[in-house]
């Protein structure tokens, strides 16, 4: 196995510069540079990583801890997170927290065990044994997603990175209003997460801007998976006066809502409408097509690289909240016609206000302004 002073002979320079060729710790001029980089390649030298770290005190790998690691959107987070760890030069770590506390922080210490360069890490409802566990180990860390509280008791503060959520989730419910409804529903995540809590709040938002009242009732909580999304629909189709409107706030709920509707006999969008929160591979292939909100989870994932990386270049820089534009993907769920996904800006347009009422002490126009269309009713169908 050809040595670090196989390659400095090979290539007619010292151990020490072809040793700062392959840490980049000093610049080292361009030619000198491809002399090294032609002889390793020549050789087929391999660095012992292992005997680098004991001297750098760093081994070049990232840790992620992020749960549901099988959802369509944390995977594509994970390729982001890989194609960027990779292209720097940095080995990637994995652990599933499995969205609980006690679980979360020993796969964390997991991950510190293997004496990762920093970590990023999609945190739980209640991060706090997290927390304090970075924290007392001066721990480099990058939040992802899901957004910690800063002010929170003896939290340490860390950058982070998200998407938007408040302004897209609004967008929906707006469009839905727009096309006559008037009682759209939510089925929400995990209480305690920031997404969970920022898309609740754009939902609220989105109702105001529509001039709609918020109904307590129509906000059901699916947990952020497909079962208890399954159970929260079921329960929101059998109040007295269910939604004619539904929108789920990720993926795995999309598809336990959609359960829950077949079961009923309930047709998209004939019978209630759809809109969900996260586009997936697979959502332009359903009938109808799902009108969507899509997060770019592979660039929060290069994103929280960058985030980590400089962090870890420069450790007492200030830190950073960074929040991506999500696209919204306009497809035939919510019950517009149409031939092809649109994406167009993070949220769709408001609609209009309603017409304002005639006086009557005015002789009527000569060409009534149409009405707003009814929104339909909830009855039994073909299941999509």
């Amino acid at each position: 196995m050809a040595t670090m002073a196989d390659v400095a002979r090979s290539a007619g320079v010292s151990v020490a510069t072809v040793s700062h060729v392959l840490n980049g710790t000093r610049p080292v001029l361009p030619h000198t540079r491809q002399a090294v980089l032609d002889a390793i390649d020549e050789l087929g030298y391999t660095p012992n990583t292992l005997a680098r770290s004991l001297v750098t005190s760093r081994t070049r790998s990232i840790g992620l801890a992020v749960s549901a690691i099988s959802n369509p959107y944390f995977t594509e987070i994970l390729q982001g997170v890989e194609a960027s760890a990779l292209e720097r030069g940095y080995g990637l770590l994995i652990a599933d927290p499995h969205d609980d506390p006690r679980h979360e922080r020993k796969a964390v210490q997991l991950l510190h065990e293997r004496r990762v360069d920093g970590m990023i890490v999609a945190p739980s409802a209640d991060p706090s044994d997290l927390l304090a566990y970075l924290g007392r180990h001066d721990v480099p860390a990058v939040f992802l997603d899901r957004l910690v509280d800063a002010s929170a008791d003896r939290a340490p503060r860390y950058d982070q990175v998200c998407a938007e959520n408040a302004a897209p989730t609004a967008g929906l419910v707006t469009h839905l209003a727009g096309l006559g409804h008037r009682r759209i529903a939510l089925v929400a995540g995990l209480p305690g997460l920031s997404t969970t809590g920022e898309r609740i709040s754009g939902y609220r938002s989105g109702l105001a801007a529509a001039g709609l009242p918020h109904d307590e009732r129509l906000v059901a909580h699916g947990d952020s998976e497909a079962a208890g999304a399954e159970r929260a629909t079921a329960a929101l189709l059998a109040l007295a006066d269910p939604p004619t409107a539904l929108v789920t706030a990720n993926n795995a709920m999309t598809i336990g809502a959609l359960r829950a509707l077949r079961d009923r006999g309930l047709s998209v969008p004939g019978d209630i409408a759809l809109c969900c929160f996260d586009d997936f591979a697979w959502a332009d292939l359903f009938t109808p097509r799902l009108t969507a909100v899509a997060q770019p989870s592979r660039a929060l994932g290069a994103e929280a690289v960058r985030l980590l990386l400089d962090r870890l270049a420069t450790p007492d820089r200030p830190t950073r909240t960074v929040r991506l534009p999500c696209a919204f993907v306009h497809r035939t769920s919510c019950g517009c016609p149409g031939d092809g996904a649109q994406p167009s800006s993070s949220q769709p347009a408001p609609p209009q206000p309603p017409p304002s009422q005639p006086d009557p002490s005015q002789p009527p126009p000569s060409q009534p302004a149409p009405s707003q269309p009814s929104p339909p009713q909830l009855r039994k169908g073909t299941a999509s």
